[in-house]
């Protein structure tokens, strides 16, 4: 919930303040921060290759402009036949499509055919909206525009941000990246500037918060990359160190490695072995007793325990070892394409003894439907765990010391716990089939 709310909320509640009035800058400077922002998010996506992002803030400037420019043909009020209120309504309707097509688009980077298409789609629409909205007034008549009064957002448009929004929030609870987050709060915040007209002090705040939603999202996505791990989205190991010098005995540390990793990668391919790291880190993620995974590199991962003894977290991690060796991954057979096949049914030979092709079609398929029947895979993991003491108050020293014993439990057969110093038992159980 934090990284979904955060910082999109607080940034769309900073317009809302200005909104009601207890903040009051000036319009140009609101302006400025819109355009500060846009410039800042441009250059944050190019630099870290994030084009969807880069995409999604020229459509948030597209969309302003042509709100603007078209509005300022109206006479007095944005009437519901003026080229400002068509503005508002082609802008309502494209706007939360186009947030939607970028959520859905996989990130490819800043090359030409990734950005191309882009640019033809939104150009496009720009000749569209100014086709649809071109004026019937001429641009002398700008000088009796003020003050305008908002025309009302379209239910159409009303209801495409609902279903961009509901899109934009399913994905995000599916794949939980920031780029999601930010394209959600961003479109609320467009939203909002477009229902209170568009065009004025208050819609450029809210167009303001949508730029900075954005900027921030390609720092978060960059804080992601650096401290999670893409393949399990477990804390990373960079995450790990950070987390143990903020750590205060006592405290145990749980080093945890997955057996035989190294062979189920040869036997079943690295696909599978990703799979099998995804699995476990699923397994991690839900420890219980306030602990936090991490993923240290490769089939090893480690569990902290802030405040914990290694009697408080014995049992724990017992829970945690039988939940690994449980679960089980469901796998196919080789590929069709790599079995012998039955008697081809287009030989001619084969034609004049059709009783006895289909008795040797049948056999054919009975074989190959064995060969290809699902299988299933189990892992198991081997854990070490160790508490901080008077005499061991470094981390490192915690750490080693968790090590050692996950290279006892290695050596004392696997799918185990042990313990690095005395505690009055040490949790044992007999190694498991694994892969």
């Amino acid at each position: 919930m934090k990284s979904l709310l955060m910082p999109g909320i607080a940034l769309v509640l900073l317009a809302v303040l200005l909104h009601t009035g207890l903040l009051a800058p000036s319009p140009a400077l609101v302006s400025y921060s819109f355009f500060g922002a846009w410039i800042a998010g441009l250059l944050l996506s190019s630099r870290f290759h994030s084009s969807r992002i880069f995409s999604a803030l020229v459509v948030l400037v597209l969309a302003r402009q042509a709100v603007s420019y078209f509005s300022s043909f109206s006479l007095g009020h944005l009437s519901a036949s003026g080229p400002g209120a068509t503005a508002l309504a082609a802008v309502g309707i494209l706007l939360p499509l186009d947030f939607v097509l970028l959520s859905l688009r996989q990130e490819k980077g800043f090359t030409f055919s990734s950005l191309a298409p882009a640019a033809v789609f939104l150009f496009v629409q720009s000749v569209f909206v100014a086709v649809l909205c071109r004026p019937e007034f001429p641009a002398a008549h700008r000088a009796l525009l003020h003050p305008l009064v908002p025309a009302p957002l379209p239910f159409a448009a009303q209801l495409c941000f609902a279903a961009a929004g509901i899109v934009l929030l399913i994905r995000y609870l599916l794949f939980h990246k920031p780029a999601e987050s930010g394209l959600l709060w961003a479109l609320a915040a467009s939203f909002l500037a477009l229902r209170f007209g568009g065009v004025g002090r208050i819609p450029n705040a809210y167009f303001a918060a949508a730029a900075f939603i954005l900027a921030t999202a390609v720092v978060e996505t960059s804080y992601l990359l650096a401290y999670h791990d893409e393949l399990t989205t477990l804390p990373s190991r960079r995450a790990f160190n950070e987390a143990l010098l903020r750590l205060a005995p006592p405290y145990s540390i749980a080093m945890v490695d997955i057996d035989h990793f190294k062979r189920c990668n040869d036997t079943y391919g690295h696909d599978t072995g990703d799979q099998v790291l995804r699995m476990v880190a699923s397994r991690l993620a839900r420890v219980s007793g306030g602990g936090q995974a991490y993923r240290c590199g490769g089939e090893e991962f480690a569990i902290l325990f802030p405040g914990k003894t290694t009697l408080e977290v014995l049992d724990h991690l017992e829970d945690l070892r039988a939940a690994i060796a449980a679960s089980t991954l469901r796998l196919r057979g080789p590929d069709r394409r790599q079995q012998v096949r039955g008697p081809d049914r287009r030989n001619p030979r084969a034609r004049g003894r059709a009783q006895t092709g289909r008795i040797q079609t049948g056999r054919a398929i009975r074989r190959l439907s064995e060969a290809l029947a699902p299988t299933e895979l189990s892992v198991t993991a081997s854990i070490g765990v160790a508490t901080s003491r008077e005499e061991t108050t470094l981390a490192e020293e915690v750490v080693k010391a968790a090590d050692k014993a996950l290279y006892r439990a290695k050596a004392a057969g696997r799918n185990r716990i042990e313990t690095a110093f005395a505690v009055g038992r040490r949790a044992r159980t007999k190694t498991a089939t694994s892969a």
